[in-house]
């Protein structure tokens, strides 16, 4: 099944077109979605060199990376209902220990913000948004996991905060193909623009 649909001739798929000024937000990749003991654990890491090479492009000409991470307070006092529905998160209660740490590939520099969300979005109960405004970034590169799960979440709250969501299609997984290849139609199809690593480095590579 193909991740991008053929035309907008059925009302769907109309293009975005990428702002100048662009941030990469780096989603949760996080020991959690790599570790064989982790009941989150993906079925393949193939998604990390891409991603960080998208964070380097980025890094070499001065566009913004922020991160992301999931964890929780005792007993997952902050998680509310998602915790009970997805049991697997108990494993990030009181910070999350090694599970929660982000992964060597793509740590942050020490000039680079990392949210702590408890919830998929990256802007709900965050200050994503406002600082994405105070920057004057118009566009958020998403890299991260999982696709049908925390990436599309940000995607759709990504378009309705004003941000241009691009998603970077080797820099993002899931815990399966299904999931993974649908999310990418349907966010192609109505949220975000679905592009190539390559044409996300190139868009990040321009003169601003």
């Amino acid at each position: 099944m193909s991740p991008v649909p053929d035309s907008s001739d059925d009302g769907f798929g109309g293009a975005l077109l990428p702002g100048a000024r662009p941030a990469v937000l780096v989603i949760d990749l996080m020991r959690a979605y790599f570790d064989p003991a982790s009941p989150l654990c993906l079925p393949s890491a193939d998604c990390l060199p891409s991603a960080g090479r998208v964070i380097a492009a980025a890094r070499d000409h001065r566009v913004p990376v922020l991160h992301t991470r999931v964890a929780y307070g005792p007993g997952g006092v902050d998680g509310g209902l998602f915790v009970r529905k997805v049991t697997a998160l108990r494993q990030l209660f009181s910070g999350g220990g090694a599970m929660g740490e982000l992964m060597p590939q793509v740590s942050p520099a020490e000039n680079e913000l990392v949210l702590v969300k408890q919830y998929a979005s990256a802007f709900f109960g965050t200050s994503l948004a406002s600082t994405l405004r105070a920057e004057r970034i118009d566009t958020v590169v998403l890299i991260g996991v999982s696709t049908s799960g925390c990436v599309r979440a940000t995607a759709v709250d990504a378009i309705q905060h004003g941000f241009v969501p691009l998603v970077v299609s080797e820099a993002v997984a899931d815990r399966a193909p299904g999931p993974h290849e649908a999310s990418l139609y349907d966010l192609q199809a109505k949220y975000a623009e679905v592009i190539s690593e390559a044409r996300a480095v190139a868009y990040l590579s321009e003169e601003r």
